[in-house]
């Protein structure tokens, strides 16, 4: 049995207070049931027929608010597959030699037939020290998680998990459910709010239940809203909260919408290609989270779409091979849609080249 040291103790105790906020979330979500189910609807409300529809809506808003939320708690992050770990000899050649070519030739020797486009913005292989694994596009090492996580997002203290390939769409459909629970409640709400001030209201203590209910409701559907925008955002531009903070590196520099398919494709690679999934907490997102499609060029941006300047740029393409390992079929076939990858629909040609496998450089990065 491992000895239990002074680490090991500030280990559990942070663990048990990442719950704290979960918990405040559970308790407030317990009160509220109690303050709208009873309070309101049971005690308050002298229609029958307005208990009824208040009721039925309410528990339908709340059953899909729970679901998305446990969903997004309990799904693991997803970590990169085995293939993206370099082997125990390569392990030992990286602590033997010193740093410099030697080191730049075990991972591009590791690298060369992964689905790896981005780099450091150094130009460097992005390298986990902390895993011991090149890190595949999009996928960051979260410091609370101590472990590298595929298309991170963010860590949520709300959830106490990562928000990444696994989660996102939990995520997602937890701010949007929680959104219009919080709504629901002040519209439905409202009316009784005011009864309060005007003293229309037996004084019972089912008022103060009422008060406290639209107050809270109305804030968190300010912040609620803002936050939901946002990401509804970035989901239409197909980025993470990281890459809007800092735009990811291809081996032609840096581009903040170098993974933007365009909306519709932005959209399906996060819920899915079937609709009667996009609203529930079921997985659907396409991909395996290690590789995605981007649409890049390594066209200069003030070259004129020619097709002097098509042909440099299928030179290039041709210079720079795929990987072999292909895109997942899932995430595939969007490139093979016959809808633009981008917005603007008029550069098919330059689509192609951006795929181009980058010139592959060593430096540490956690």
């Amino acid at each position: 049995m491992a000895p239990s040291g002074p680490g090991s103790a500030r280990r559990r105790c942070r663990r048990v207070l990442y719950w704290i906020p979960v918990v405040f979330i559970g308790l407030l979500l317990g009160w509220s049931y109690y303050a709208y189910a009873v309070q309101l609807c049971i005690v308050s409300m002298e229609n029958i027929g307005e208990q009824v529809v208040c009721l039925m809506a309410y528990h339908l808003l709340f059953a899909m608010f729970v679901w998305s939320y446990w969903k997004t708690i309990f799904t693991l992050p997803m970590n990169p597959s085995k293939e993206f770990h370099l082997s125990y000899a390569d392990k030992e050649l990286l602590e033997r030699e010193p740093r410099g070519e030697a080191h730049q030739e075990v991972l591009r020797r590791a690298a060369k037939d992964l689905p790896i486009y981005t780099r450091t913005m150094s130009g460097a292989i992005r390298y986990c020290d902390r895993c011991q694994l090149i890190k595949p596009d999009r996928c960051h090492h979260c410091s609370v998680c101590d472990k590298c996580v595929l298309k991170m997002d963010h860590h949520c203290p709300w959830v106490n998990n990562c928000v990444g390939f696994s989660n996102y769409k939990f995520f997602l459909l937890f701010l949007a459910y929680s959104l219009l629970y919080c709504l629901f409640i002040a519209a439905t709400d409202l009316q009784y709010f005011i009864r309060f001030w005007t003293n229309g209201l037996p004084d019972t203590q089912a008022k103060f239940h009422i008060m406290f209910l639209f107050f809270a409701a109305a804030m968190f559907s300010v912040s609620l809203s803002s936050l939901f925008g946002y990401h509804c955002w970035l989901v239409s531009k197909n980025k993470s909260t990281l890459e809007a903070f800092r735009s990811p590196v291809f081996r032609h520099g840096t581009d903040k919408n170098g993974f933007s398919l365009g909306f519709s494709k932005n959209m399906r690679q996060v819920f899915g290609d079937e609709k009667k999934y996009w609203l529930l907490p079921i997985f659907s997102s396409l991909g395996d989270g290690c590789s995605f499609p981007t649409c890049l060029v390594n066209q200069d941006v003030e070259q004129s779409p020619t097709p002097a300047g098509l042909n440099s740029a299928a030179k290039n393409h041709e210079n720079h091979p795929f990987p072999a390992k292909p895109l997942r079929e899932s995430q595939s076939h969007l490139l093979t849609d016959s809808q633009s990858w981008t917005d603007n629909s008029t550069n098919l040609g330059k689509g192609k080249a951006g795929m181009a496998n980058p010139a592959l450089t060593m430096e540490n990065e956690t």
